[in-house]
């Protein structure tokens, strides 16, 4: 009976092993395979002037709302320095934990992980601007979190949208489930929530690798 236990003990051990171990691998292979997407997404999503428009500076707050895995999350935490923090924000738990893998990697302190609402980013009291990149086609509650984000942010803080436009340009989502939104209905959704618009260039990006325009459009608080 002793040795039918050990062996037991010796079997479960050894799965259980085997399962941190693919695990560890499969993290490791998606942590890899991230870096050279973000590479190739580096060479048409112009990070540097989606970023310039946000007028960060050091010791600065800022919200990545709809942050995924931290594509912009880990380059906006150089730009507000040691003294300043990133809002890392995002409703699933998957690319948030692979967030933080990289933040842990990378030794970056100045990053907060928030999980957020589907209508309540959780964002702090007092931020100086917030980054929707790629995340407002997704959101249902998109009102809401505009909402929210107006009384975060501060006194001529700065709200920066940037997403795909559908191919025949509308005044909603192209189609249930798309992953494009007109400017025009996130203009008009801004505008509603009490923010001034700065500016809107509607061929930020001309054509992606799939040929999609993204649109960017920049507001403030007034």
């Amino acid at each position: 009976m002793s040795y039918r236990l050990k062996l037991l003990g010796f079997f479960v051990g050894a799965v259980g092993v085997l399962f941190v171990l693919n695990v560890a691998f499969s993290a490791l292979n998606t942590l890899t395979r991230l870096t050279v997407v973000e590479a190739e997404r580096d060479r048409w999503q112009r990070p540097s002037d989606v970023i310039q428009v946000l007028n960060l500076k050091p010791g600065d707050v800022v919200a990545d709302v709809g942050c995924g895995s931290g594509y912009f999350t880990l380059k906006l935490s150089g730009q507000v320095g040691t003294s300043g923090r990133v809002v890392a924000e995002d409703i699933r738990w998957l690319p948030l934990a692979f967030l933080w893998l990289r933040m842990v990697s990378r030794r970056d302190g100045n990053v907060s992980v928030v999980l957020g609402g589907i209508t309540d980013p959780h964002l702090p009291a007092r931020v100086d601007a917030v980054l929707i990149a790629n995340a407002y086609h997704e959101m249902t509650g998109s009102r809401l979190i505009l909402a929210k984000v107006y009384e975060s942010l501060v006194q001529g803080g700065r709200l920066v949208v940037v997403d795909r436009e559908p191919d025949a340009a509308s005044d909603a989502i192209a189609a249930p489930g798309a992953h494009e939104i007109s400017a025009e209905r996130v203009e008009s959704e801004i505008r509603q929530a009490k923010l001034a618009i700065v500016s809107r260039n509607d061929h930020f990006i001309s054509s992606d690798p799939a040929r999609h325009s993204w649109w960017l459009i920049v507001a403030r608080k007034p």
